[in-house]
C-alpha cells in the first residue's frame, strides 16, 4: 500500500528561503526542497511564506500529509540496490543504513503496531536460546503488602489493566498456572471409579508454596448409551458423568503470606474434556438459579456445577463446604478467595466465586480471574454478582471466538461481567497471524500472551521472561516457521517428540492423555 495512496497531500507555491553555499544539499523529505533552478525560482514572495506557514500552524496534519506524500515518492523513485555476487563485504553496511534510514523517519510514532512484530523478534540465537533454557526466567514477585485488596479487584482493577502493571501480570500468569496443574492432573489420570469414592488425588503445584486440601468434581445430568463404552473401552473415560475438574489449595508459607498481605485460598477449575461435558456445553438455553429469579444462567454449566455423583458431591457442595472449613481453621487471619479457571473453568469459576460470596457471614474478599471464559448468564445474573461484591477479571483474546458465545448480547440474552483485560494473539512476534482456533484458545497462549502485554498501544514487550517452551511443544504449527526452524537448532530435536529434552516440563505430562478440546 502506497503512502500517497492513504492521505493526498495539497498542493503549494514553491517557496525557496535563502540557500547555503552550493556544496550544503537539500533534503528530498523537504516539502518546501527543489532541485536549484533559476533566480526567479528561488525568489519567490514573502507574501507566498507567510501564506504557506500559516496554512501549516492552523492545519499541522497537513505537514504530516506533506512529509508522507514525498517518502511515497522517494520510495517509488529510488531504485533497490543490487547485490553484487561477488562481494558481500557490504552488505550488514547497507542494512544498517537503510534501517538508520527508517527508523530516523519515526514512523512507528504514527502507527504504533507498525513494526511491532519485527522490532521484537529475537534475532539473535542467544535471546531465543533465553526463552527456551532448562531454567526459564519469571518476572519478579514484588511485595504488595497493603496494596493486597487493589491486585484483588476491590476497584476493580482500575488504572491497572492498561498499561498493564508489571506485579498483577506476575498474578495473573501464576494463577493461569494453577489452572494448567488442574490440566496436567486430570489428563495424567483421567478415569473416575463409579463404584467406589475416589482416593485423594495428588496435584503437582507450580507453587509449592501452596498445598492442596480438596479435590472437586464435576457430574453431568445426561449420559450416553451404555453400548459406546462397549465400542471403544479404552475411552471410558469420555464418558464418565463424574470427572475430576479441580481443586482447593491454600498458601501455607508465612514468608509468601506477609509478601502478599494476606492467606489466599485458590479454587483452580479447568476446561471441557469429556464427551459428556461438551454436550453440556451445548446446553445453551437460559434457566433461572432459583425459582422466579430473574438471575439467569446456562443450562448446561449450571448442570455440571449442581449434579451430584453417586460417590462425589456437587462441584457446588464440594466447595462451600471447604471454604467454611478453612474459614474456620484460619479465623482471625486477613483472607483472599481467588477463583480461576479456563474456558468451561471459567464458567464455573464465576458460579462458584457467586455462591461462596454468600455462603456465611464475613466471609473474605472474592476475585475470579479467568480465561478465555464463554458467556454465562443474563445481565441480571451479572448484576447480582456486582451486588454480592465479588470482582471479575476476564482475560480475553481478541481471536478467540469462545468469548462470545454462547447467545448474542441483547436484551435478556447473555452478558459479560467484570473487568476485561484484552489481548491479541496478532501481537506476539512468534505465533503466526492467521494461528487456528485451538491456539487462539489455548491456555499457554494466553499466558504467553498475557506475560508480553504492555498497553493496548504497545507492541510485545522485549523482555518477556516467560519460557516458549511449552508453546512450541504445544503449537509448533502456529509459530512462525523462522522461531520454529530455530529451535529446532537450538535443541537439535524435532518440537513435540521430547519434551524431557526441550527442558521445564512436569514428568507426568509425558504419559498425559491428550483433551479433545
Amino acid at each position: 500500500m502506497q503512502i500517497g495512496s492513504m492521505i493526498s497531500a495539497p498542493t503549494y507555491p514553491s517557496v525557496r528561503i535563502g540557500r547555503p553555499p552550493s556544496t550544503c544539499r537539500g533534503s528530498p523529505l523537504n516539502p518546501y526542497w527543489k532541485p536549484r533552478g533559476s533566480v526567479e525560482t528561488r525568489m519567490n514572495t514573502t507574501s507566498s511564506i507567510a501564506t504557506t506557514i500559516t496554512q501549516l500552524s492552523s492545519d499541522p496534519s497537513q505537514s504530516i500529509r506533506i512529509h508522507l506524500s514525498h517518502l511515497d515518492r522517494l520510495l517509488q523513485k529510488v531504485p533497490s540496490p543490487q547485490p553484487d555476487p561477488q562481494n558481500h563485504s557490504d552488505k550488514p553496511l547497507q542494512e544498517n543504513r537503510v534501517r538508520g534510514f527508517i527508523d530516523g523517519l519515526n514512523l512507528a510514532g504514527i502507527w504504533p503496531r507498525w513494526q511491532a512484530a519485527e522490532d521484537m523478534s529475537p534475532r539473535h540465537l542467544k535471546s531465543l536460546q533465553r526463552l527456551l533454557s532448562r531454567s526459564p526466567e519469571y518476572s519478579p514477585r514484588n511485595k504488595l503488602g497493603e496494596r493486597w485488596p487493589e491486585y484483588h479487584g476491590c476497584n476493580d482493577w482500575a488504572g491497572l489493566l492498561d498499561p498493564l502493571d508489571e506485579n498483577l501480570r506476575r498474578e495473573v500468569v501464576r494463577y493461569g498456572e494453577f489452572v494448567q496443574a488442574a490440566y496436567n492432573s486430570f489428563h495424567s489420570n483421567p478415569a473416575t471409579s463409579a463404584d467406589a469414592p475416589p482416593t485423594p488425588r495428588h496435584v503437582a503445584l507450580p507453587d509449592r508454596l501452596y498445598k492442596v486440601t480438596k479435590s472437586l468434581y464435576a457430574t453431568s445430568s445426561i449420559g450416553l448409551p451404555g453400548w459406546v463404552d462397549d465400542v471403544a473401552p479404552d475411552l471410558e473415560w469420555m464418558t464418565q458423568r463424574s470427572s475430576w475438574v479441580g481443586y482447593v489449595a491454600v498458601c501455607d508459607n508465612e514468608r509468601e503470606i506477609r509478601r502478599m498481605g494476606r492467606r489466599d485460598i485458590v479454587i483452580a477449575l479447568r476446561g471441557t474434556a469429556t464427551c459428556l461435558e461438551w454436550g453440556e456445553n451445548f446446553r445453551a438455553s437460559l434457566v433461572p438459579i432459583e425459582d422466579g429469579s430473574t438471575s439467569k444462567v446456562e443450562c448446561g454449566f449450571w448442570s455440571l456445577y449442581k449434579t451430584g455423583g453417586a460417590h462425589v458431591p456437587s462441584l457446588s457442595a464440594a466447595v462451600v463446604e471447604e471454604v467454611k472449613r478453612l474459614m474456620e481453621l484460619y479465623k482471625g487471619e486477613p483472607l483472599s478467595i481467588t477463583v480461576t479457571g479456563h474456558s468451561l473453568g471459567a464458567a464455573l469459576a464465576l458460579l462458584a466465586a457467586d455462591e461462596i460470596s454468600t455462603c456465611a457471614a464475613n466471609v473474605p474478599p472474592v476475585a475470579v480471574f479467568s480465561f478465555g471464559g464463554p458467556r454465562v448468564g443474563n445481565r441480571g445474573y451479572g448484576k447480582r454478582i456486582e451486588d454480592n461484591g465479588v470482582h471479575v477479571l476476564r482475560v480475553v483474546n481478541a481471536q478467540d471466538v469462545i468469548t462470545r458465545v454462547p447467545g448474542v448480547p441483547v436484551g435478556d440474552s447473555y452478558s459479560h461481567v467484570g473487568s476485561e483485560l484484552r489481548v491479541d494473539s496478532r501481537s506476539s512476534p512468534y505465533l503466526k497471524p492467521n494461528a487456528d482456533v485451538a491456539c487462539c484458545h489455548d491456555l499457554e497462549a494466553y499466558l504467553h500472551l498475557v506475560d508480553g502485554f504492555l498497553a493496548s498501544d504497545c507492541p510485545f514487550r522485549e523482555n518477556a521472561k516467560r519460557s516458549l517452551v511449552k508453546l512450541l511443544d504445544e503449537q509448533g504449527s502456529n509459530v512462525k516457521k523462522l522461531y520454529m526452524n530455530k529451535a529446532l537448532k537450538l535443541n537439535d530435536i524435532r518440537v513435540g517428540t521430547n519434551r524431557e529434552v526441550l527442558g521445564n516440563i512436569n514428568d507426568s505430562m509425558v504419559t498425559c492423555l491428550p483433551s479433545p478440546s
